[in-house]
């Protein structure tokens, strides 16, 4: 020990010259009118040292190094600035910023990209992030989640109109979908009810990330949608906000009116932080256009929603923070309806009548989140770390089916637990070089499995162990040209025990189709090395260019597989893994008050995961794919309480049917409905008045038409492969806030009442989804906060 005592001596000596080498940097941010911008956010450029501002728009950064720095300061609303500081040892460094004002709110922070906090401008990639209040602007027309984000994300397909998110994919392929990083999908038996996994009034924020991407791991083959939890807004020991508001149809109201009722309550008191909230919402019967009831299967109607949502925060100083999630959300519906269902070859809509509905109530039966998060910076060599654990347990209950023997309803439940842990180092090489590393681990088990609610298997328990390290790292180049590179490796195990088939009926003949028999069981293995590069340019605002190439890794849905397996080993199934490979170019532009958008990119895989039904039986094509697409979207201010934009989607995609790398010969098909969205067109129009009291907002989605297949031996359009005609839909919303604290709202949805058939049950052909899409509806909330 002695021999050491002098090494030990002089560490401490020079960490303690080291930490005396240091000052602070003290501060307040304010708008043109000299009033405080609350919670705005400061960075430190080249560190990963950060703050917010408190409700008077002050902020404080203690123990930085002595020196040059330059301060990145952003909030929703306002152009991001840099402001150079000079701070010396021991000395506190006062600054004022102003930050002008930006209608499109173009400098949020966003985490889901890296894994780290940065600004979206850092990112040279395509991305759509909807603030607390774009996602508030509207819930004033509907509260659910599925609808919220196709009118605001370019890529993303058409809402269903439902519960279930089938055939909405992003950019063609499926997405992860997440609530603080932890995931919610099930990509081992993806039954795409993942979007509706909370409730709207417990999300502070969404962050898409389109493109394929590897930086949570398996399932992001098209990109990700991460709802960032609440956190509080004041910075006082207690607030809080309450919703009540009714909703019902405007065309026949007999029996749909519903109520919601939120309440939260938040506050930060020293070191401690906490929201808590809950949210109940009671919905009525849901009609079409045209009055009718809407089918119950995957319905919104008659559905009672709960959530419950508890975070709570600690600093153990203003570099370390820990933090504690837990969320709870069921959305389970009751009705007396059963589907009486139509037939697409006559256009006949499926309706809802009255009768015995059989089974126990479809829906989220449950969907548990709890989340353990320690981070800090000025850890080892100045980084910022993070490490957490997570639990999600959730069972989806899906419509009683008779094509079960003696009929049933399926459960997809799903349990996983995960641990992670990443350190982010800041480097700089030279005055003109710096940037920053980010590395770490991830671990997730999830089991997963489809049995029936009576106890009857239809898919097997699926273990999967995911071990995956990965290194990101980000270079700035002359301040204004950043390179983005990294790396993961994919480690996957699943094991599937011995298992039967589930007995099947046919329908139509209401003769057993499938008898059943043992399939063994076993073991399977996945190995992947995917990469990720990108640069960007902000050295003109009139022209700033991305471009960049990542790769996602996807398990194909071996749910799927297993269940409709007609070999009696897993090992003769074709179940390997799916890389894609995501190729992407754009451009951002701002000039006075306009911004511009336009980003083009090109996806492709060795391997397909579309399905067909072949013989009655679910078969996952495994060809090559390639699909293209672009996006663009403009933003205007007109003047300050007036601005206006609009999004254009496109996208297209091909099977190699003969595998001969070219996507262009006759044998070579398009991909189905499920897979490519029509072209989507959205616009809005905000416009306030009586100083800002009084909100309008106009909001326009249009659905295009793709038509790509012909008719069958039967007249008639193959699964999927249905033409989409074109349909329009409008909503309008109001807000008057009445008083400091008192805001009431009105929205009316579909306001012209157009009479339509969602995309899905276009393409779909199947008369068990050939719903039509909802009527004209009112939704009319007040809002207090204290």
């Amino acid at each position: 020990m002695k021999k050491y005592l002098p090494m030990l001596i002089v560490c401490v000596l020079l960490s303690v010259g080291a930490f005396g080498q240091t000052g602070s940097i003290r501060g307040v941010v304010l708008d043109t009118d000299n009033k405080p911008v609350s919670f705005s956010s400061v960075f430190l450029q080249g560190t990963n040292s950060g703050t917010t501002t408190n409700e008077n728009g002050a902020f404080a950064l203690e123990r930085v190094k002595t020196g040059e720095h330059k301060l990145l300061i952003s909030a929703v609303g306002f152009e991001r600035k840099t402001v150079a500081v000079q701070v010396k040892a021991g000395e506190a460094t006062e600054v004022k910023v102003s930050l002008s004002p930006s209608q499109q709110g173009l400098s949020e922070v966003v985490i889901s990209a890296s894994r780290t906090p940065e600004t979206i401008d850092q990112v040279p990639s395509s991305i759509t992030v909807l603030s607390r209040k774009a996602i508030e602007e509207d819930m004033l027309v509907s509260t659910n989640v599925i609808d919220i984000l196709s009118n605001k994300v370019p890529g993303l397909a058409p809402s269903t109109g439902t519960s279930s998110n089938w055939g909405q994919t992003l950019r063609g392929r499926a997405m992860l979908v997440m609530i603080d990083g932890v995931p919610q999908s099930t990509p081992l038996r993806n039954g795409a009810v993942d979007m509706r996994a909370l409730d709207p009034d417990a999300i502070e924020q969404v962050e898409v990330i389109k493109g394929a991407t590897a930086i949570y791991g398996n399932g992001a083959a098209g990109g990700l949608i991460n709802y960032i939890t609440r956190t509080p807004q004041q910075q006082k020991p207690f607030s809080s906000r309450t919703s009540l508001g009714t909703a019902g149809s405007l065309v026949n109201a007999d029996n749909s009116i519903g109520a919601r009722v939120s309440q939260m309550f938040y506050g930060k008191t020293g070191k401690f932080d906490y929201v808590l909230s809950g949210a109940y919402e009671q919905t009525g019967e849901w009609k079409d256009a045209e009055g009718d009831v809407l089918p119950p299967d995957y319905g919104l109607g008659e559905t009672d929603s709960y959530n419950g949502f508890l975070k709570l925060g600690y600093d153990f100083t203003p570099f370390n923070r820990v933090q504690l999630t837990y969320n709870y959300y069921s959305s389970e519906q009751k009705t007396n309806y059963v589907p009486q269902y139509g037939n697409y070859q006559n256009r006949q809509k499926s309706r809802a009548v009255l009768g015995e509905t059989l089974g126990v109530p479809q829906g989220v039966r449950s969907n548990h989140n709890l989340h353990l998060r320690f981070s800090g910076e000025q850890a080892f060599l100045n980084s910022r770390y993070e490490a957490d654990a997570y639990f999600q347990s959730v069972d989806n209950v899906f419509f009683w089916s008779p094509n079960f023997e003696f009929g049933g309803q399926s459960m997809i439940s799903s349990v996983k637990k995960g641990a992670r842990g990443l350190l982010t180092t800041p480097y700089k090489i030279s005055a003109a070089m710096e940037g920053d590393v980010t590395y770490g681990l991830d671990v997730l088990n999830d089991i997963t499995s489809q049995p029936l609610v009576d106890g009857r298997t239809w898919v097997p328990e699926m273990n999967m162990l995911n071990v995956a390290p990965f290194v990101q790292l980000k270079t700035t180049i002359a301040e204004d040209l950043i390179f983005k590179g990294g790396f993961r490796a994919e480690k996957v195990h699943i094991a599937v025990e011995d298992y039967t088939t589930l007995r099947t009926v046919n329908p139509k003949t209401g003769e057993i189709d499938n008898q059943g028999f043992e399939v063994k069981g076993g073991e399977l293995g996945y190995d992947a090395f995917l990469f990720n590069a990108g640069l960007r340019y902000n050295k003109y605002e009139l022209f700033t260019p991305y471009a960049s190439f990542s790769q996602g890794f996807s398990v194909a849905d071996i749910g799927v597989m297993l269940r409709s397996a007609r070999v009696n080993d897993i090992s003769k199934i074709s179940t390997e893994a799916i890389v894609i490979n995501n190729y992407e170019g754009g451009f951002v532009s701002k000039f006075s008050k306009v911004r511009l958008e336009g980003v083009g990119f090109i996806s492709t895989s060795e391997l397909g995961a579309s399905g067909q039904y072949k013989d009655g039986v679910f078969v996952v094509m495994r060809t090559p794919e390639k699909i293209h697409g672009f996006e663009a979207t403009a933003d205007v201010a007109l003047l300050s309480n007036l601005s206006l934009g609009a999004t254009y989607s496109y996208v297209e995609g091909k099977m190699d049917v003969n595998q001969n790398d070219s996507f262009d010969d006759a044998e070579d098909v398009y991909l189905g409905g499920e897979r490519i969205a029509p072209p989507k067109y959205t616009a809005y129009l905000r416009y306030a008045l009586l100083d800002n009291k009084l909100g309008f907002n106009l909001q326009y989605t249009g659905i295009g038409a793709r038509e790509r297949f012909e008719l069958n031996e039967k007249s008639t359009y193959n699964f999927y492969q249905g033409p989409v005609k074109p349909y329009q839909l409008v909503n309008l919303s109001a807000s008057y806030k009445m008083s400091k604290n008192t805001t009431f709202n009105v929205g009316v949805e579909n306001l012209f009442n157009e009479d339509y058939f969602p995309a899905r049950s276009q393409w779909f052909t199947s008369p068990t989804l050939y719903t039509k899409g909802k009527g004209a509806a009112f939704n009319v909330s007040m809002v207090v906060e204290l």
